[in-house]
């Protein structure tokens, strides 16, 4: 894989911490003790206990929206809809969904909903970006290497990529959402997380290849140059319209003689444009 580019826009490290380091450390996801009566732990503590991976980054024990056990909730009922990485898992569980939409809808941050950022667009419901990056992460046994998010927005699901794969590269084409994730990222101080105003269609061919490519907005179909820009074995997962005239996620791994694709559930993003605004 080729060196790491150098970006302007990296977030600095001078901010004051919301959130821990990324060195390996024990997870903070354990099984609870078993509560009287001898009740086992949940099926979600048990695999977060066996499976999940390793971070130092913990969540919240405050009140309220700041509270790890909201976020908790929320990933329970990502497990009962069907979420089982659990690296997707922990990640949902670790970054504060409230702290990236506006001060009035904060309330409805942990609800499985998508909800509007300005500009028309919106951040995507837990449970998308859960099947998403768990679509990307399939077959991968530990953190994936190189993204490439199309799309930044607020820059939540970057967030949660930063705890997934070891760097990523967002590109956000509306410049002042571009400033937006800026301002919403800087507390967080994730030194593997990049943002970059450009035309997400373009994609960015000086950080390829890429261990994945994830769009948060859907075209006619999934640019050639995502493809080009993918490395061999890695997995692209976009919204795109099918034949039907209906927006549907698509996955491709690329492989040495070409690419596998599959077409899946059905969905709603906003529209994949070209240029900066």
């Amino acid at each position: 894989m080729k060196p790491r580019p150098s970006f302007p826009a990296k977030l600095p490290a001078s901010a004051s911490p919301a959130l821990a380091s990324l060195k390996p450390a024990p997870t903070t996801f354990a099984a609870r003790p078993l509560p009287a009566g001898g009740n086992r732990p949940s099926p979600l503590d048990q695999a977060l206990a066996r499976h999940a991976p390793a971070s130092s980054m913990p969540l919240s024990s405050g009140l309220g929206l700041d509270s790890g056990a909201v976020r908790e909730r929320m990933v329970a009922k990502l497990a009962a809809q069907g979420v089982r990485d659990a690296w997707v898992l922990q990640a949902m569980g670790r970054i504060e969904r409230h702290r990236f939409v506006e001060t009035a809808l904060a309330g409805q941050a942990y609800e499985d909903t998508s909800l509007p950022i300005g500009l028309g667009q919106t951040i995507s419901k837990p449970n998308v970006v859960a099947r998403m990056l768990e679509l990307l992460r399939q077959g991968a046994s530990g953190k994936l290497g190189r993204v490439l998010e199309i799309g930044t927005g607020c820059g939540y699901q970057a967030a949660v990529l930063s705890q997934v794969a070891t760097e990523v590269y967002s590109l956000e084409r509306l410049r002042a959402l571009h400033e937006k994730a800026k301002k919403n990222l800087l507390p967080f101080r994730l030194p593997n997380v990049h943002l970059m105003l450009g035309d997400g269609m373009l994609g960015y061919p000086k950080g390829a290849p890429y261990a994945g490519i994830i769009s948060a907005a859907g075209g006619q179909e999934v640019p050639m140059v995502w493809v080009d820009q993918l490395a061999v074995g890695g997995r692209l997962v976009a919204p795109t319209l099918t034949a039907s005239g209906q927006q549907a996620l698509v996955v491709i791994h690329k492989t040495a003689t070409g690419f596998d694709k599959q077409v899946l559930e059905a969905v709603h993003f906003v529209p994949l444009k070209s240029g900066i605004a």
